[in-house]
């Protein structure tokens, strides 16, 4: 891995960079006992196939019981980051999670801004939230979430987003929760096109507020639609290697990500759920010119492209900028 490059991830989720060491740690604290079939004698999460990650994702993310378990797993996540040569860092933070363990919202985000002025002060990078609703839910408890965002906001949540099943429900349904949250001045983004086929990414463009889309990568199936992507500049968060791990590909040689710039897509490399996949941000930036063939040109590209679209101020921007 290239450390000397500078890196910036767009697409995180919060309760994904949760490692299994972290997770024992945790699980010891708050008096938890984690189930054998959860992690294997090596270490590493267990799961077989979409449903099984997310499963696997839910018990990991069940050692949360508190905000000083909030402030760990942000700070341990981006100081290993910034260690692989991170600069900046957005995490999709999901209120729905802490509700579940008795988690206030403000008390959530108190605890992962500590975490990002620490570790901001410590390995000089920066961190901000995306806070997201999950799709699964459904529409009106995404609307809850967008309300509860947007009546206490701050200055570290940048931005609005929806993760979950995108099996589930129509991009249309969620539009009132995403034109609220706009409405406050957030921007938004919205998983597409990952499990589901590039009408996924059209249906959320035609519906929804976002100028990003996460994964984004099944509209290679529609050239039209690729063609609009670079029209109307959407930036799509690519996750190479989540996408490998969950069979969405067999290889690399499969992977539209070489075909997607090619097309002039605006493009930038995320985790996603980083030890689920066995994989981080310095080992996608490294996959990138290792089996994807791309220059170190290219992996400079990324980071200037995931800043120009991260949510931050455009102050932050200069300044991050400054370190490329």
């Amino acid at each position: 891995m290239d450390q000397a490059v500078a890196k910036a991830e767009l697409h995180c989720h919060f309760e994904g960079t949760i490692t299994p060491a972290l997770m024992h740690r945790l699980a010891k604290r708050n008096g938890i006992e984690i189930p054998d079939n959860l992690v294997d004698a090596d270490g590493a999460y267990i799961w077989t196939n979409f449903n099984g990650f997310l499963d696997a994702y839910d018990r990991a993310s069940s050692v949360i019981r508190t905000p000083q378990d909030y402030y760990d797993i942000t700070f341990d996540y981006l100081t290993s980051a910034a260690a692989e040569g991170a600069i900046y860092v957005e995490m999709f933070t999901s209120p729905d999670h802490a509700a579940e363990v008795g988690i206030g919202y403000t008390d959530m985000n108190a605890a992962i801004a500590r975490a990002i002025d620490d570790a901001e002060q410590v390995a000089g990078i920066v961190g901000r939230m995306v806070a997201t609703c999950v799709r699964h839910l459904g529409p009106d408890q995404a609307l809850r979430v967008a309300e509860t965002i947007t009546a206490n906001p701050h200055p570290y949540v940048v931005g609005f987003g929806m993760g979950g099943d995108e099996a589930r429900h129509a991009a249309i349904d969620f539009a009132p929760a995403f034109d609220l949250a706009f409405a406050a001045g957030l921007s938004c983004t919205v998983h597409a096109g990952e499990v589901m086929g590039a009408a996924s990414v059209e249906d959320a463009l035609d519906a929804l507020p976002v100028v990003r889309i996460g994964h984004g990568i099944r509209a290679i199936e529609n050239l039209a639609l690729v063609e609009r992507l670079v029209a109307e500049g959407i930036t799509l968060e690519v996750c190479p290697g989540s996408n490998l791990a969950l069979g969405l590909y067999p290889d690399t040689a499969a992977h539209p990500l070489r075909a997607l710039m090619k097309a002039g897509c605006r493009i930038t490399l995320g985790s996603d759920d980083p030890p689920f996949f066995h994989t981080s941000i310095g080992a996608e930036y490294a996959r990138a010119t290792s089996d994807f063939g791309l220059s170190r040109e290219s992996l400079v590209q990324f980071t200037r492209t995931a800043i120009d679209a991260a949510f931050v101020d455009e102050p932050t921007k200069a300044r991050l900028r400054e370190k490329l």
